[in-house]
């Protein structure tokens, strides 16, 4: 069977851990990577503002984008 907890705060991890090893509870930790395209396209468009490739919006304007 298979537990998985959801939203445990940092502070609770420890002791959930300490009694999970002490009943034997085998813990796995799955993290879930960026995707690779995603990740290239978020360092590409910081690399093209630092280039001044950017453009300013006001809040006006963005307001406008999804009307």
């Amino acid at each position: 069977m298979e537990l998985i907890l959801k939203n445990v705060k940092k502070k609770d991890l420890p002791v959930l851990k300490s009694l999970a090893k002490s009943l034997g509870f085998e813990i796995e930790k799955e993290e879930k990577p960026y995707n690779p395209e995603f990740v290239k396209e978020i360092l590409e468009a910081r690399e093209e503002l630092k280039q001044g490739k950017g453009i300013k919006m006001t809040l006006e304007e963005i307001d406008k984008l999804w009307k």
